[in-house]
């Protein structure tokens, strides 16, 4: 589990974002990248070749689900 400590360092490599924990990966605020990144054994793979980039209406579903201000 990543610690709210963790959390509140870490940042999406490529536009500098916050991040939200949604279950095992890390998403960023960003809505126009939409970066998902795995977590794998309690560490963040924050390599953006190896994200996933989400579909807008799953982009706002868990940011929406975080209580982030969708604009």
């Amino acid at each position: 589990m990543i610690s709210k400590e963790l959390l509140d360092i870490l940042c999406c490599p490529e536009t500098k974002a916050d991040l939200v924990l949604d279950g095992n990966t890390l998403v960023s605020t960003d809505k126009n990248t939409r970066r998902r990144y795995r977590i794998e054994d309690d560490i963040p793979v924050m390599l953006i070749d190896e994200s996933e980039k989400l579909s807008m209406e799953e982009w706002r579903e868990i940011m929406k689900r975080h209580g982030k201000v969708i604009q």
